[in-house]
């Protein structure tokens, strides 16, 4: 009677091992899946903070300056459209990315355009307010370089951890797309007056 339980008391064990294993390799791929999507707020609100800042900056422009109507609507159209496109970072595909990232782009290139234009106006570059907004806004890019940095490399490790053999064997995790700059992003703004 006892030479049967010695082998049904191995199989239990190595049924268990299978099972606690399989359990430690879908709750650590969780835990990937959740610093990217932690990454991703924090690349939200730095974006979040920058089109706070601009609201901010555009009345302070408009407010020291007799200035140019145009570039304050493409600042503040541009905006408008970065905040409009959102994203569920659990079910993020690489177009919807894209699309984010060239919102923000032209948030970047109509924000770029009025801070250059702003050289022509004296009283404005002297203004308190308008420099510290400048100062917070240089800021918030290093903060939203470091934010898309960091959410790149959760990607790379959520990405490297559930592509691994025997994990992709046992985890339905879809691969995440990395945060890319936009076409041209290599070239400097054009900025005409």
């Amino acid at each position: 009677m006892k030479k049967w339980l010695i082998p049904v008391g191995i199989i239990i064990a190595l049924i268990a091992i299978i099972a606690f294993w399989s359990i430690g390799i879908k709750n650590t791929g969780l835990k990937y899946s959740q610093a990217v999507n932690k990454e991703w707020g924090n690349v939200q609100t730095a974006y979040q903070r920058r089109n706070d800042l601009i609201g901010n900056l555009v009345n302070t422009v408009k407010g020291a300056a007799d200035f140019e109507k145009s570039t304050l609507t493409a600042v503040i159209e541009a905006r408008a459209k970065a905040t409009s496109v959102t994203i569920d970072p659990s079910n993020v595909t690489p177009e919807q990315l894209a699309q984010f990232n060239q919102a923000q782009s032209g948030v970047s290139s109509s924000l770029s355009r009025l801070l250059v234009s702003v050289e022509q106006y004296p009283t404005l570059k002297a203004n308190e307010n308008f420099l510290k907004l400048q100062d917070e806004l240089a800021s918030t890019e290093n903060q939203i370089l470091t934010a898309r940095t960091r959410f790149n490399e959760s990607v790379q490790e959520y990405n490297g951890y559930i592509l691994s053999i025997p994990n992709k064997w046992f985890l339905d995790y879809k691969e995440k797309p990395y945060f890319e700059a936009v076409t041209g992003a290599d070239k400097p703004v054009e900025v005409k007056f």
